[in-house]
């Protein structure tokens, strides 16, 4: 394998979604660890210089996340550094159409991305199913993502179903956190999963 091979093997993107001010608070599911979880990712990431990328949702003016509003931004602790890049959507998918976010990665050749934010059955479940669609490595380490109780099912109802039955079985790789900081160190590679 070539030096460029090589360097291309290891490039990734942590994809942070939706972890903003209105929806990111001690009412999800684990809070504390997901928390700890996403902040140690972001960390590192930084550190090894991988590309983290955030997605914001924008429901519109007088909502839970208007971008108007102090509760669009991103959570204090996981907050973007100047450079790294933001992308808005006002619809579940991170990938839709709308957001720039697949021209993005696929102008820079980025196949791999781990995957982390919030809400498991919503807009994290839209983004892992339609990343897969369009041919992205998905990438989910366990007990980065969350939600809250809905009338059908419990919040660790939802995170288990998503993580440890759905996305693993068809459209993502459930990984460890541990794995997940392997990668992003370059101490491993995808295929080593």
């Amino acid at each position: 394998m070539t030096s460029d091979e090589e360097i291309k093997e290891k490039s990734m993107i942590l994809l942070v979604v939706d972890t903003q001010k209105g929806c990111f608070n001690e009412d999800l599911y684990a809070f504390e660890t997901v928390r700890k979880n996403i902040k140690q990712l972001i960390t590192v990431a930084r550190e090894n210089n991988v590309e983290v990328v955030y997605v914001q949702h924008d429901d519109g003016p007088g909502t839970g996340l208007d971008k108007f509003a102090d509760n669009y931004e991103i959570y204090e602790e996981f907050a973007p550094r100047d450079g790294e890049r933001r992308f808005e959507k006002n619809v579940n998918s991170a990938f839709h159409p709308m957001t720039g976010l697949t021209e993005y990665l696929n102008s820079k050749d980025e196949k791999d991305i781990i995957v982390i934010g919030v809400s498991t059955d919503y807009c994290m479940d839209a983004t892992i199913k339609s990343g897969f669609e369009k041919g992205f490595n998905l990438f989910v380490p366990s007990y980065t993502n969350s939600t809250y109780d809905n009338p059908y099912f419990d919040k660790e109802t939802a995170y288990r179903y998503f993580n440890e039955f759905m996305w693993g079985k068809r459209y993502a790789k459930i990984i460890t956190v541990e794995q997940a900081v392997k990668l992003l160190r370059s101490e491993i590679t995808t295929s080593d999963l």
